[in-house]
């Protein structure tokens, strides 16, 4: 097993104080937004196993049967299919969707044969992967996830009191479900930009509001108007659902589904792939046509998770349909035995609270909060201490889905 060093993402939205206070660091002045833990080539972790710092991914390449395990690398190939973060949105992130792996690869495919280079800034596809994520809340965490019904966003529309919003709200009352969301949200992703001025003076109103059945819902979308100005993303986060989250709680986000963090510390997993197809809320490149060609425009009720006890007593699961990952929540106390996790696949040790200290065969780690242990798929490993430790590692095979987004 090995101990990360990991990179911090400096995004705009980021805190500027909350990974820092969890891992103990000083604040930089600058937003420190994620801190990732895996083999992404973006920004891969790095390990030294004495001969000094190594990016994961290239010790994954060097041997993947020992690394990632044979049933692993059948499934995904030589490469860790998941990339764990420590999250830290202090701002609003952009409205943003991500593809199932068909629009993945012929994305991926296209933009090669055109000769796009990867780390272009004007580039949708930077792999040829799904990404479906988890986030799961380490303080209250605010945001929004899939469309709300119909009904719900011809009433918030409404309630805004704009001339310039009436015909969507006829729109949305009186299509079939499907088709008025599609045409709303289409109409909104190009939006006059006086509309735009009208709706946000329209959220501040309301915000300052005493009571009434969107006051929460509006305060978030109020922040968003301020955090954006003039922003045309405004108009299509009006028809996603606000979900808040209280610490433990966690959100599930498959292929398709429109969403965006406004606020809060959290741990995220995800397939490991970079492929975000954005309308709005950022100064990244936007691509509204080919964001349509993902969007699911359905509106089931946004399902909010908590972990279930897993087959070994302690560990709580978090449920995801997807095999790329599993994230489970270990919370040993100091007078319990230790924890001996499975092996056979890698693993990815995070702590986010007290200290653990994880023994496998080269030795024994420490991990105080905002640190992680990478565990290869040959070693077998035991977590102690008292505190909490996310677990990431790859999941069980699961049936193939229906992926295709419309």
């Amino acid at each position: 097993m090995d101990l990360l060093t990991n990179t911090v993402q400096p995004y705009a939205w980021g805190s500027l104080t909350a990974l820092p206070r969890l891992m103990g660091t000083e604040p930089t002045g600058a937003p420190q937004a994620e801190l990732w833990l895996g083999a992404h080539p973006s920004a891969p972790s790095h390990v030294d196993r004495g001969g000094g710092p190594v990016p994961l991914d290239r010790v994954i390449a060097a041997d993947p049967v020992r690394e990632v395990g044979h049933p692993a690398l059948r499934r995904f190939g030589p490469r860790l299919p998941f990339l764990l973060k420590l999250l830290a949105a202090d701002a609003p992130l952009s409205i943003q969707v991500h593809p199932d792996r068909a629009r993945a690869a012929a994305g991926y495919a296209a933009e090669n044969a055109l000769g796009i280079p990867v780390d272009a800034p004007h580039r949708n596809y930077r792999d040829g992967h799904h990404k479906p994520e988890m986030i799961v809340a380490l303080t209250p965490f605010d945001g929004l996830c899939g469309f709300r019904p119909p009904a719900e966003c011809a009433e918030l529309l409404a309630a805004l009191r704009v001339e310039g919003l009436q015909p969507f709200v006829r729109l949305l009352r009186t299509r079939p479900g499907e088709s008025a969301l599609r045409e709303v949200f289409t109409a909104f992703l190009d939006p006059d930009p006086r509309l735009v001025g009208a709706v946000a003076e329209a959220l501040a109103r309301e915000a300052g509001r005493d009571g009434g059945p969107h006051r929460s819902g509006t305060a978030a979308y109020a922040a968003i108007a301020r955090a954006h100005p003039g922003d045309t993303g405004l108009l299509p986060a009006l028809m996603l659902a606000h979900v808040r989250l209280a610490p433990g709680e966690a959100l599930f986000l498959d292929a398709g589904v429109p969403h965006a963090y406004l606020s809060g510390l959290g741990v995220e997993i995800m397939a490991s792939s970079d492929n975000v197809l954005r309308c709005g809320l950022t100064s990244k490149h936007v691509d509204p046509p080919e964001l349509l060609k993902v969007v699911r425009f359905t509106a089931p009720p946004t399902r909010v998770l908590t972990p279930a006890a897993g087959d070994r007593g302690g560990e709580e699961v978090y449920p995801a349909p997807v095999d790329d990952f599993r994230l489970s929540r270990l919370r040993p106390h100091a007078r319990e035995e230790a924890r001996t996790l499975d092996r056979g696949a890698p693993q990815i040790l995070l702590c986010t609270q007290g200290e653990a200290r994880v023994v496998g065969a080269g030795g024994a780690l420490a991990l105080p909060p905002g640190r992680g242990a990478y565990v290869p798929a040959w070693e077998r490993v035991a977590v102690s201490g008292a505190g909490t430790v996310f677990r990431a590692t790859v999941g069980p095979p699961t049936t193939p889905r229906n992926e295709n987004p419309n």
